[in-house]
């Protein structure tokens, strides 16, 4: 019996040994890495922060106006037209890449006070209605303009200014895909108003510096989403 049972074992070792079949491997994956925002202070009293939001829900005061504004040497709409020097020498350097590309961007709009945003806003409701002016115009102290990051851009023409058609231009084209490189990112989306209030805007960009332009440019996020500023 003994050996029976020895010749049994013999016999099972020698089939194990034999299986000429690999063991199954579990493939490892390697998750997406996640993309982490720079931290940003909740404290909207830091309106000189480079990461300041302005929206409607998060204003600036009355009184705010950076102290480092200057005029870009660009091609502009009109002389005079200001933005924080940072943003500015950036402006410089996109439509000198622009430029190099044969295209022809032109400086529409940048640093507003509060009480030119009063004036504008006040026309556009005695055009169209409180309801729709605050779909794609600012209330004074939700502009971000106020901030003196942001610009708004249009082709060298000027035939698409701020139109949505501008989206098609090779213009528009170009700076979508290439903004971000110099610290722009597209600051209204398609498809995105009801995160930040306003409607599709292809000719606003926004001044966020390059590293943190990549990181939302990657994550198609608006900056309420990638911030956390939804409240």
């Amino acid at each position: 019996m003994k050996k029976v049972i020895s010749l049994l074992i013999i016999g099972l070792l020698f089939t194990g040994c034999s299986n000429d079949k690999k063991p199954e491997v579990t493939p490892v994956t390697t998750p997406e890495p996640t993309i982490e925002p720079t931290p940003v202070p909740l404290d909207h009293d830091t309106y000189d922060s480079l990461y300041v939001i302005a929206n409607k829900t998060h204003p600036l005061s009355e009184d705010f106006e950076p102290t480092d504004l200057v005029v870009p040497d660009v091609l502009a709409t009109r002389d005079g037209l200001e933005l924080r020097q940072e943003a500015a020498t950036a402006l410089e350097t996109m439509f000198e890449a622009a430029k190099a590309d044969d295209i022809t961007l032109r400086f529409g709009s940048g640093y507003r006070s509060y009480s030119t945003q009063q004036r504008l806003f006040n026309n556009y409701v005695a055009k169209d209605g409180e309801e729709s002016a605050n779909r794609y115009s600012a209330r004074p102290g939700e502009s971000e303009h106020q901030t003196g990051w942001a610009v708004d851009i249009s082709d060298g023409s000027m035939n698409n200014w701020l139109k949505n058609s501008f989206k098609n231009t090779p213009e528009g084209q170009w700076l979508a895909e290439n903004s971000y490189l110099y610290g722009f990112v597209l600051r209204y989306p398609e498809g995105k108003e009801d995160i930040t209030g306003y409607i599709y805007e292809p000719w606003h960009f926004r001044y966020i510096g390059i590293d943190e332009a990549l990181k939302i440019k990657e994550s198609g996020l608006t900056l309420e989403e990638f911030y956390g500023y939804m409240n």
